[in-house]
């Protein structure tokens, strides 16, 4: 009976309402289907991009080495058999050169005894390296007219070009050893590079070492950025805060033409090796290029955006030129359209700033197109009723409605084109983005790539700020 019942209130259900029941299935059906068809996309994109072979063929190693360079200085110990003469340098920078030498450095006049730190020792003269690590094991380098040597062993390059190891003593390449053997047998270091012409080791990631011909190379790094303050050649570089603080104020003057905090400052602004003053217009040159595009697109944008509007403009064939036109604008990429300004006008400034207006133009006409289809019409209608003329009606009916949106927009997209006229001006539009490239291009001024980022996430921080406390501000002033 019961039984009975149960059947028929069903098919009862099912008749009366089946387009529920089949709406409650295919609800429960969809979010596994989606979670099937994500988890088959994502398989197929680590097979199609090859995820397993990138990680594999990643060398960490040069992910560990980029972060020394970019927060670490290097004091260099070198000698130059061209010049016969012995170095110690920050850089390599010759204009660095220590005098005297740091504490960890010796001489006897001959030969020159280097401290790497953790017991390991180098000392070096003319044509030798000698290398003792902290376990008491040495490895003598030797430089001849044939070659580079290694605790009495030569390096040849064999018929599969492979290197081959043999006494230097032995004439010919008979019963050669291989790289394995050479460790096995303690002759080399572990983790060393041996070559007919060069001999490297890195002991860490804070020492090198390199033997050639031509140069005997000792290489340690230390945490933090030397010279930041203040170049080499600088009477102010060691000083200590306070003892600046007080010679600032000091009304004995360095310099007769300026005053001591005046000297300060410009030595600090005219610091030959990071340049502080060119970085710092070049960062303000990608941020007026940014603020220029982006209120040239806000400023054509907002307009058109009206005439884009079907509750403005009842014009439909006008109103579709228009959106397509922003959908041209914002297609093309701002790479592509400063390449296109860099052939039209040249290398600079100007072809960023058109490039993010030309993009920015037609993503802002839009989405303030779209702001101004959503407005609330009773506002508009009751300030139509009180007699309000068409620019009134904009004025005080739209105008309130969509400025939060137009504000919240503008600014987020300043912030995004500050990052973007970085890009641009890597092109040649000049700016922090050129300089980024400049530094990227020696390989070794490392760090003056991380300064110049470190900048540039200050200014894109500090807009967010900016940009946040505006819009809250403006929130509670029309709250």
């Amino acid at each position: 009976m019961t039984t009975m019942t149960l059947d028929s209130q069903a098919s009862r259900l099912r008749r009366t309402h089946g387009e529920v029941i089949r709406k409650s299935r295919m609800a429960a059906f969809w979010p596994l289907t989606s979670l099937g068809i994500v988890l088959g996309y994502l398989v197929y994109a680590w097979i199609a991009f090859d995820v397993s072979g990138v990680f594999g063929a990643a060398d960490w190693n040069r992910g560990v080495l980029l972060s020394r360079d970019s927060f670490h200085h290097k004091y260099q110990v070198s000698y130059s058999a061209r010049q016969d003469e012995v170095s110690v340098t920050v850089e390599g920078d010759r204009n660095t050169e220590q005098d005297p030498l740091p504490s960890w450095v010796t001489t006897d006049g001959d030969s020159y005894r280097v401290s790497l730190g953790g017991r390991h020792i180098v000392t070096f003269a003319t044509g030798r390296l000698d290398y003792t690590a902290p376990d008491g094991s040495t490895y003598a380098v030797r430089v001849t007219q044939d070659g580079v040597h290694v605790n009495g062993y030569r390096a040849f390059l064999d018929d599969d070009n492979q290197y081959r190891f043999v006494p230097e003593e032995q004439s010919g390449n008979a019963n050669p050893l291989d790289m394995d053997e050479l460790d096995e047998r303690g002759i080399l270091p572990e983790g060393s590079s041996f070559a007919p012409t060069k001999f490297e080791y890195a002991p860490d990631f804070y020492k090198t070492m390199r033997v050639t011909r031509a140069q005997i190379l000792v290489q340690r790094y230390f945490f933090g950025w030397e010279y930041f303050w203040f170049g080499p050649k600088s009477q102010l570089h060691g000083l200590s805060t306070g003892a600046l603080w007080d010679l600032a104020w000091s009304e004995e003057r360095i310099d007769p033409a300026l005053s001591n905090a005046e000297f300060i400052f410009l030595e600090f602004w005219r610091n030959p090796d990071w340049q502080h003053n060119e970085m710092f217009i070049a960062l303000l040159e990608t941020l007026l290029m940014a603020l220029l595009g982006t209120f040239v697109a806000a400023g054509v944008g907002l307009p058109l955006g009206f005439l884009a509007a079907a509750n403005f403009n009842p014009i439909f064939a006008s109103r579709m030129v228009l959106r397509r036109l922003f959908d041209f604008l914002r297609g093309i990429d701002q790479i592509i359209w400063s390449l296109i300004f860099i052939r039209a006008f040249g290398l600079g400034p100007l072809t960023g700033s058109l490039a993010i207006a030309f993009t920015d133009t037609g993503t802002l006409g839009k989405l303030f197109s779209e702001a101004i289809e959503n407005i609330d019409s009773k506002q508009v209608e009751g300030v139509r009723s009180t007699g309000a003329t068409a620019i009134q009606r904009y004025r005080f009916g739209v105008i309130p409605q969509i400025l939060p949106i137009f504000v919240s927009q503008t600014l987020y997209y300043l912030e995004s084109n500050i990052r973007s006229a970085t890009v641009i001006g890597a092109l040649g539009a000049g700016g922090i983005g050129l300089k980024l490239v400049q530094s990227m291009q020696t390989q070794q001024d490392w760090e003056n790539v991380m300064y110049l980022i470190v900048m540039t996430l200050i200014v894109v921080v500090s807009m967010d700020i900016a940009s946040g406390w505006l819009r809250r501000k403006l929130i509670n002033d029309r709250g």
